[in-house]
């Protein structure tokens, strides 16, 4: 499965959307990482690479948060720290395996890129919209 930027994971807002995007486009080289072979260095690199933007993002998004005072802000985080873990665990899972196996591939798949096409069209949307509903109460 590769990970796609479509329609559905429109926010309206520039900055989660291109955010998003990059996130997606990290993603994809984790997997391409694991389809060149079995190289755990290879692997290790690149989802440190996904994690750290990962966590650029989440900060970017909190701090846009924090500054609109989204009343969702301290589920949002929750939401976050999923991935967070979901991350960890597929750290352990290259340690154990020696490398980027099938099952390493399946989890990518399910546990990163299904949740992130779930938190963007629920959560990000959310934020994007109540940003939006802020900053244009005069029209409504």
């Amino acid at each position: 499965m590769r990970a796609v930027f479509d329609e559905s994971l429109v926010t309206g807002n520039e900055m989660i959307d291109s955010q998003h995007k990059e996130l997606l486009d990290k993603i994809n080289k984790l997997l391409d990482s694991c389809e060149v072979g079995n190289d755990k260095l290879v692997a290790v690199k690149t989802l440190d690479y996904l994690a750290d933007y990962t966590e650029f993002h989440f900060s970017e998004e909190e701090k846009l948060q924090a500054d609109i005072e989204y009343p969702g802000i301290g589920e949002h985080k929750k939401e976050h720290e999923k991935l967070r873990t979901v991350v960890k665990e597929l750290y352990e899972m290259l340690e154990e395996e020696e490398g980027p196996s099938n099952a390493f591939v399946e989890q990518v798949n399910k546990n990163v890129i299904e949740w992130l096409y779930g938190h963007i069209k629920s959560f990000d949307r959310s934020v994007a919209e109540y940003k939006f509903m802020a900053n244009n109460s005069e029209r409504l």
